[in-house]
């Protein structure tokens, strides 16, 4: 049985909610970054917030979304309108976040179906490389949609395979 999932925008007073479950999010990507500069703990013992996350609730392109599961937090979607591909986007999924507790069980891919039919139109998102499980997870979701294309890129902006797919008014997945 799908569980039920709500993608609701978050307003300027559930910032800290997202930024607390920022901290689970670039924890579980710091396994990734083990030769990279960045990831490192801070002297407070928190991971330093992306320089642009108040932008998600500033920009026109930019929407923050809350994963609920009834009224419990399952997660956050971070949208925005940049295409690693170059090309036309209406939406990029540019952070996505289940709290482990809630994975491998149908709730991404309710959440991420959630956020899709409030934000119909040509989407794009963008996995890195080392990120092998979110590899599998976006490429299987992004197969039940229209017009689905992957590519890969490895250039000094992005390094890892593009999913585009679209996705239409009232229209349901193709499986």
């Amino acid at each position: 049985m799908t569980p039920k999932i709500e993608a609701v925008p978050a307003t300027a007073a559930d910032f800290s909610k997202v930024a607390h479950m920022m901290q689970l999010y670039i924890h579980d990507f710091s396994e990734f970054w083990f030769d990279q500069p960045h990831g490192d703990l801070g002297l407070d013992g928190l991971y330093a917030l992306p320089d642009n996350l108040k932008t998600y609730w500033e920009d026109a392109d930019r929407a923050a979304l809350l994963l609920k599961r009834g009224e419990v937090l399952v997660g956050f979607a971070l949208l925005n309108g940049h295409a690693h591909s170059g090309r036309a986007v209406d939406w990029n999924m540019g952070e996505f976040f289940i709290v482990r507790k809630h994975r491998r069980t149908g709730v991404g891919t309710a959440a991420a179906q959630a956020v899709f039919a409030k934000y119909p139109g040509r989407w794009e998102t963008a996995v890195a490389r080392r990120n092998v499980g979110a590899q599998t997870f976006w490429r299987r979701l992004a197969q039940t949609h229209r017009e689905f294309e992957a590519l890969d890129l490895q250039s000094e902006d992005w390094n890892g395979p593009i999913f585009r797919f679209t996705v239409g008014l009232n229209l349901t997945p193709l499986a």
